[in-house]
């Protein structure tokens, strides 16, 4: 059987669609490698939500390529959001590429492999279970648990709902079921994703609520964590709160993207609530949970944002509410309602933006994190010299650097911190 290579792009949503898409190909026959140059197939699968995104799509598509010129890389595949998007003209344009797969057909890849079609795109609306098998990219101690596909908001700046299609959530009984079969892998991490976790199970009737999963996956047995991504402020259960509170296998971590903090940047992003309401769910979550980490995303140089709209966020991410935020400068995307809008922000303002407010959070970064020095701390150990507390979510926020620990990967271990980063901390063990 051929040897087949994945490259997987993105947000950690499409890697588990990779993840499906190995398991099928394993399930087939293929032998997987992860040196592309070793490769008779290579899938990229790709991201297209901005613009950085799809160039690091093209140009990761354009390199591998090249592997066709040198002999053993017979066949290229693109498959993802830039595929759902771009099909058709990129059909046209980048004929290296011998197959392009969308979002709703991902899970058919081993079979479209033996077919002849060069684009199968169809409607988005593929929803891969516990039926699907997976091989996980991840290292085998943590995994994302993907609680739906798809979105029900039609936020101005964002073409995810028409890449992902609607809001399908999967039952809470498919998801314990994949649970535990990653529990019985070695699994002891999950973070549960979603476009929007606050609407998991919105769109069925079956009682599928945020809350209800959480009671479920915990009662599975096995020490391990639950971190929850993705969470849209309004209308977020503050049953998830109490429940986090005390239940300690859920972390005492929150995503919630708030995007801005002026009302009519708010408004024209077609976000529900106001900077009032946002302000009062995050303080009312610290109320619950002083300590809890909260993590958030935010946009700037959103068409006509002015300068001192730019200061409301910036003086609330000042306030220091968050533990960890990200920050996006804004990206016309083409097919979005704010793709219409003028008064485009330059670049340059956008990128000077961007930097203050990656300036401001990283003071807030740093005295939150020294609050850590001198505690003893549960963390789960990635590698021989790292280690993550629960408030540390992996590849996108900080790690802790173990210093005289001689601790098992994979392991859950208490370690004590000593010493306080902008970013990680450190643990000595004296």
């Amino acid at each position: 059987m051929e040897t087949i290579g994945l490259i997987s792009l993105g947000c950690a949503r499409n890697l588990v669609d990779s993840e499906v898409m190995l398991g099928a190909l394993q399930k087939k026959g293929y032998h997987i490698a992860p040196d592309p140059a070793l490769c008779d197939i290579i899938i990229v699968n790709t991201c297209g939500f901005i613009g950085d995104s799809k160039k690091e799509s093209i140009d990761t598509i354009l390199e591998m390529a090249a592997l066709k010129k040198k002999g053993r890389l017979k066949k290229l595949v693109m498959a993802g959001c830039l595929a759902q998007r771009y099909s058709a003209e990129l059909a046209e344009e980048m004929k290296e590429v011998d197959l392009f797969v969308g979002t709703g057909d991902f899970p058919k890849i081993a079979e479209l492999l033996d077919e002849d079609a060069r684009v199968v795109v169809g409607k988005p609306r593929a929803l891969a279970d516990e039926t699907f098998p997976r091989v996980l990219a991840t290292p085998k101690h943590y995994a994302y648990l993907k609680l739906a596909e798809g979105c029900q908001h039609s936020c101005s700046f964002c073409v995810i709902p028409k890449l992902r299609g609607p809001l399908r959530s999967r039952s809470v009984e498919s998801l314990v079921i994949e649970a535990k079969n990653l529990i019985e892998q070695g699994v002891k991490e999950f973070n549960l994703i979603a476009q929007d976790s606050t609407g998991y199970g919105k769109d069925l009737k079956d009682g599928a609520t945020l809350p209800a999963l959480l009671q479920k996956l915990s009662a599975l047995e096995g020490e391990k964590w639950f971190r929850l991504f993705y969470a849209y402020p309004h209308g977020f259960p503050f049953e998830v709160i109490d429940f986090m509170k005390n239940e300690p296998q859920v972390c005492n971590y929150l995503d919630m993207p708030i995007q801005h903090m002026s009302d009519r940047i708010l408004k024209s992003m077609r976000r529900e609530g106001t900077a009032k309401d946002i302000r009062k769910i995050v303080e009312d979550v610290r109320a619950k949970i002083p300590d809890v980490t909260l993590r958030t995303t935010c946009i700037v140089g959103y068409p006509g944002e002015t300068d001192a709209e730019f200061q409301e966020l910036l003086d609330f991410i000042g306030e220091g509410h968050f533990n960890h935020v990200g920050v996006f400068a804004y990206s016309e995307e083409e097919g979005t309602t704010a793709a219409k809008l003028k008064n485009d922000v330059p670049n340059k303002t956008k990128r000077e933006r961007k930097k203050q407010l990656m300036e401001a959070q990283q003071k807030v970064s740093l005295a939150r994190n020294q609050n850590w020095v001198g505690k003893e701390v549960k963390v789960l150990v990635d590698a021989s010299k790292t280690a993550r507390h629960e408030g540390q979510a992996p590849e996108v926020d900080g790690v802790i650097k173990l210093d005289g620990y001689d601790l098992p990967v994979g392991s859950f271990a208490t370690v004590k911190i000593t010493e306080a980063r902008a970013y990680d901390l450190v643990a000595t063990n004296k």
